[in-house]
């Protein structure tokens, strides 16, 4: 008799907690497949001490392969879900597509950033679910901090300093807890021209910090907060972001580079298109965590609507607390529908209490209904979490350590850039890099097409950090840009792939002018016909006889002068070592590559032959001939995943809810 088969999509708190309590109690009776766009768990609640440099990024992960014996790992991200062939069909990591069968399946994917439709704010905040995120908050912050010691203008240098986090639930609180104290401590050792001090701003529309906790709670973290010098105000929002800014509900325009949304989750968008009744985005499920109508489907954590027996007519609160729970309970009924285990068991839950870690010494919690502050809570709220985490427990401890007694080492790495992590992804556990896999459209984005399309900024020549106009050049390739290395075809769901030849060592580093060339067109997004969040206007390349982007009355492509177009385009001559008896790279019309032999000289050379972009008729660099069509756009470099929906709307009782 064949073992039954158990596919767990996510790897959160409950998908990470449902297949470890599936592997001991079944035993190897059953074939157990995880489906997880990384190979880690992550320890969410700590992640802010990440941003802040208390801890490394390792500490918080958790190896799925090492913790996890007899589960298979698929490496990948959910498309779609055929309920009635019970298959699974999944985008790799590469672009590959797959396929799972399964027996049973519990769907745990997890939750993405909550999206308001407020001008600006898709293109000019970062949220805070992943690690990538962490980490380039942390770069941003330490860039922030060190351009701003550098400057001699004191309203660059009072922009830089300031910090607005949206959202003061458990993250957004300890976002600015632990940011204050991360940017006081850079400031004592380097201390700023001006003698300012980095200023933190925490908004929220709810009317006091931690409105999901008790008053005492919350008071304490308001008072230890506002000690620090946080800017706490209770009531109030963002009307609107910019490059420069943002503009507050109460009508102040508050300048700065820096704006963290932390407003809460939203369960993920995969739910959504299975058609089955759902609540407020997540799907509908008993006590028992079964589907009603499917037997074989399950779902835990942020995706699923838990009824709270303890609290009839409600639903669990989207909490890391509840996800790991929800994880081991819907083990045990899957087990017990498969003949593995014993009896089913309805979910039920009792509260031992909150910890928010501030930063330091200083917590707030309540320990079995028990009101801690100060250093005693800061006991509870890091023995908790260690007591919490399945690994790591003595390098946690250890970095722990290592910060009361040594400074942080405040440096920037520059792993992860802006465009990297935009605020619209339904994959915040996942950087877009150039050249990856495409990732689906995501229909969130609530500010406009192109959102979260510009590349990482800088301030006019004053160095990156800065949230630039459109139009303002950067040296990092925006999404979908010239010099991102790839070119993408994602009919359908995301699939297909092509890529376009790069560009060589000596044409470009990084996008960086050549030394025999000017500098290349500077990034820039979309127009709105062309894309829709980095997709062509139609399947396939344009049509060869389409005007460059942004070329009115069918200009050629960039920089190319009398019609010329861009390179590697089709019209008679090839590009580059392409076969066909033509000449090597940037030689126009038959004359053979510099420093050849033949007769013919080498570029720039006197003789007749004029350098690239130079006046004269000739093309520019790597364009073969006149009258050529210009090239399509680029689509985004990726990866994305599925294609979103329309959000929820906002329930102000829920504001937030799922802030674990």
């Amino acid at each position: 008799m064949s073992r039954p088969r158990i596919l767990v999509v996510g790897a959160g708190f409950a998908g990470y907690r449902t297949a470890r309590t599936l592997s001991r109690i079944t035993r190897g009776r059953a074939h157990i497949t995880l489906l997880n766009p990384t190979d880690y768990f992550l320890y969410l609640p700590l992640l802010p001490q990440v941003a802040a440099g208390v801890l490394e990024p390792r500490r918080v992960t958790v190896s799925l392969s090492d913790t996890l014996p007899d589960v298979r790992l698929v490496l990948g991200e959910a498309e779609r879900i055929d309920l009635d062939d019970r298959t699974l069909h999944y985008t790799g990591p590469e672009g590959e597509g797959g396929t799972l069968a399964y027996d049973r399946l519990v769907l745990a994917a997890g939750s993405v950033n909550k999206l308001l439709p407020i001008p600006g704010v898709a293109e000019h905040a970062h949220g805070f679910r992943g690690l990538p995120e962490a980490l380039y908050l942390r770069d941003h912050v330490t860039r922030q901090v060190e351009l701003a010691a550098s400057s001699d203008d004191p309203k660059t240098c009072a922009a830089r300093c300031t910090f607005v986090v949206v959202g003061a639930g458990y993250t957004g609180t300890e976002v600015a807890a632990h940011g204050q104290v991360f940017t006081d401590a850079q400031v004592r050792r380097h201390p700023l021209r001006q003698g300012m001090r980095p200023r933190w701003m925490l908004l929220d529309v709810a009317p006091r910090v931690l409105p999901e906790m008790d008053e005492r709670l919350s008071a304490t973290a308001d008072r230890v907060l506002r000690q620090r010098g946080v800017d706490v105000r209770m009531g109030t929002s963002v009307q609107e972001a910019t490059h420069d800014g943002v503009l507050l509900t109460d009508g102040e325009f508050v300048e700065t580079r820096t704006l963290v949304w932390c407003v809460g989750v939203r369960p993920d968008p995969l739910v959504e298109s299975l058609g089955l009744p759902m609540e407020k985005g997540r799907l509908l499920v008993d006590p028992h965590l079964q589907v009603p109508g499917r037997p074989e489907l399950f779902a835990c954590g942020d995706v699923a609507a838990v009824p709270d027996l303890e609290n009839p007519g409600s639903y669990t609160p989207m909490t890391a607390q509840h996800a790991w729970r929800h994880g081991k309970v819907a083990a045990e009924n899957v087990a017990a529908s498969l003949g593995l285990g014993g009896a089913r068991k309805p979910y039920r839950h009792r509260d031992l209490g909150f910890v928010v870690d501030l930063g330091g010494a200083k917590a707030a919690a309540n320990p079995l209904g028990m009101p801690l502050s100060g250093v005693p809570a800061g006991a509870v709220a890091r023995g908790y979490h260690l007591a919490a985490m399945p690994g790591n427990r003595v390098r946690v401890a250890a970095d722990w350590l290592l910060d009361a007694v040594l400074p942080r080492q405040a440096v920037q790495l520059g792993l992860v850039r802006s465009w990297s992590v935009p605020l619209d992804t339904s994959s915040p556990e996942v950087a877009r890099v150039p050249g990856g896999p495409g990732q689906r459209q995501e229909a969130g984005a609530r500010s406009g097409p192109g959102a979260a399309l510009a590349a990482d900024t800088d301030d006019r020549g004053d160095g990156p950090g800065r949230y630039r106009p459109r139009d303002e050049p950067s040296d990092e390739p925006a999404k979908g840009q010239p010099g991102s290395g790839t070119t993408q075809v994602r009919p359908g769901s995301g699939a297909a792939r092509e890529r376009a030849q790069p560009r060589s060592e000596s044409e470009t580093a990084k996008g960086r002018p050549t030394a025999d060339g000017p500098a290349p067109e500077y990034a820039r997004p979309l127009t709105e016909p062309e894309t829709a969040k980095g997709r062509p206007a139609a399947e396939g390349a344009r049509a060869a006889d389409e005007p460059a982007k942004n070329q009115p009355g069918g200009e050629p492509a960039r920089n190319q002068p009398g019609g010329e177009p861009a390179r590697n385009q089709p019209g008679g001559e090839s590009a580059k070592n392409q076969p066909g008896g033509e000449p090597a790279r940037n030689q126009p019309g038959g004359e053979p590559a510099r420093n050849q032999p033949g007769g013919e000289p080498a570029k720039n050379q006197p003789g007749g032959e004029p350098a690239k972009n130079q006046p004269g008729g000739e093309p520019a660099k790597n364009q073969p001939g006149l009258g050529q069509p210009p090239p399509a756009p680029h689509p985004a470099p990726g990866p994305v995943k599925r294609t979103d929906v329309p959000e929820v709307p906002d329930d102000p009782d829920d504001s937030t809810k799922g802030d674990s």
